[in-house]
């Protein structure tokens, strides 16, 4: 295959994200693709970094080890929000409700955060910021003004990780610079406008973890909170794509005059992979599953389904789009 170099945007969802560390896996196993820039959101960001620091320390085999280590140490770490094994049915549905009225500022004192001695272990940040193969942009979510803030792979240090994947139900907000964050989520999941206007590569995938479509009217209490969750973690990715398809419709005018940003957009070569049916059956609680059983499996899921949309669209890569924008987003 003929080389290409393409640019990441990595949605965030929790223990799902294990699901990406499959199709990065997977990824690496082409020597003809590479990397140009990485934008990750909360577990998406997570896996973006450790891409970025596993080749910083060792290519392509580096940055494989990299996610594989982070992920299985996920599974091992003893994390407040994971559920005993015998919970279950009605009482972790119960746990997961009474979470939203349960301040971290009442119930985690000491803000405790497994994910920040993980970090420290699994990631130096310094190096990574002299040496980063990638363009990194790594979303959260300003509490008092709602805006996205993106954290570049020159600036990037722990606190920025630990504010793109802050629940604030389970975390206190992330103090940089004297402004707070929150989860990266609720205002870009994941940002693809830095991958279109501060990269050279035109092709960007897209990788989901909550599907565009879903089949099921929802009808219980239960479906419907999930739904509306769902929504409100990918509004902003839907509005985003729906400019995207928007410029173009309205540039490919003859009276419409093209400049930088309008040219950008037009040479954009969208992909996008999306969660399979292991994904599909699983609800919130999920989420917050780091067993080591689950984590693996989802990975598998993963490169299983990176694989097969290779099969299917590896060939269009620097090439052309393999998803209709218009059609998914208008």
């Amino acid at each position: 295959m003929e080389s290409v170099s393409i640019n990441l945007a990595l949605q965030g969802g929790g223990a799902h994200g294990a699901f990406t560390w499959g199709v990065l896996d997977r990824l690496l196993d082409e020597s003809w693709i590479s990397f140009e820039g990485v934008s990750g959101t909360s577990a998406g960001a997570m896996n973006a970094v450790m891409l970025a620091e596993g080749w910083r320390r060792g290519g392509r085999d580096g940055a494989k080890q990299a996610l594989a280590s982070f992920w299985l140490s996920v599974a091992s770490s003893d994390f407040s929000i994971r559920l005993p094994e015998h919970v279950e049915g009605a009482v972790a549905r119960f746990w997961l409700h009474a979470m939203r009225y349960l301040s971290p500022y009442d119930v985690n004192l000491l803000d405790i955060n497994p994910l920040e001695d993980l970090l420290i272990q699994q990631v130096d940040f310094e190096k990574l910021r002299q040496d980063s193969a990638f363009k990194l942009f790594i979303a959260a979510t300003e509490v008092s003004t709602g805006k996205l803030k993106l954290f570049n792979e020159r600036e990037i240090a722990l606190p920025h990780l630990l504010a793109s994947a802050c629940l604030p139900n389970i975390h206190k907000a992330i103090e940089i610079e004297g402004a707070y964050y929150w989860d990266g989520g609720f205002s870009g999941n994941p940002a693809v406008f830095p991958l279109i206007y501060e990269c050279i590569a035109d092709d960007v995938l897209v990788v989901l973890l909550q599907s565009l479509q879903r089949d099921s009217l929802p009808v219980s209490a239960e479906s419907i909170t999930e739904r509306v969750t769902e929504l409100g973690f990918q509004s902003t990715f839907m509005r985003e794509m729906r400019a995207v398809s928007n410029i173009r419709q309205y540039s490919s005018d003859s009276r419409w005059r093209q400049g930088w940003a309008e040219r950008k957009v037009n040479g954009l070569r969208c992909h996008l992979l999306q969660s399979d049916a292991s994904l599909e059956g699983l609800g919130q609680l999920s989420k917050y599953d780091n067993s080591k059983q689950f984590l693996i499996s989802l990975m598998e899921s993963g490169r299983e389904a990176c694989d097969h949309w290779l099969y299917t669209h590896q060939a269009k890569l620097g090439k052309r789009e393999s998803c209709d924008l218009d059609a998914l987003f208008s």
